[in-house]
């Protein structure tokens, strides 16, 4: 998304009187860092983990350790622990984590080819899932993921505030 796609966003989140946290796995700290390039972000935005290892999502965000090896790290099951983590440490009204296949190796299959992102906004106490699968390097993957995950967050916030 462009810097001025990013504006419109948090302006809908400010707006609305909406804060947001993000909880990074495959991204690597990517949505943050782009999120800040629009303006206003110090009004929304409460802060951002990355949570590479399985042991950091277990430690800092409490994803179960069965879940892990029951799923692997790259699933929507592990997506859902840790944006409930992320919403029970920062609070913040709109929560969004994501993990997945940058390239090969993990939990790679025919069913979860590399470029299998998953992602999960936790809003209004609901949770949204979002399975995608982008072509290319890990760097073009976690870029699509990116701008994916951005126009499903604003997507998210119409449909939840369309009325007020």
């Amino acid at each position: 998304m462009t810097q001025s796609d990013l504006t419109r966003l948090v302006m809908k989140l400010k707006d609305k009187g909406q804060t947001i946290a993000f909880a990074e796995s495959i991204t690597g700290g990517m949505l943050v860092s782009e999120f800040i390039k629009a303006k206003g972000t110090s009004d929304v935005l409460l802060g951002s983990i990355v949570t590479y290892a399985e042991e950091v999502k277990q430690k800092v965000l409490g994803v179960k350790r069965q879940t892990l090896k029951l799923y692997t790290a790259e699933s929507q099951q592990v997506t859902n622990e840790m944006v409930i983590g992320l919403n029970k440490l920062l609070k913040a009204n709109v929560s969004v984590a994501v993990t997945g296949l940058g390239g090969v190796g993990a939990s790679e299959s025919k069913e979860k080819p590399v470029g299998t992102v998953f992602f999960s906004i936790l809003c209004e106490g609901k949770v949204e899932e979002y399975r995608e699968v982008f072509d290319g390097n890990s760097t073009t993957i976690r870029k699509q993921a990116a701008d994916f995950i951005f126009q499903k967050i604003e997507a998210t916030l119409d449909r939840h505030f369309e009325h007020q």
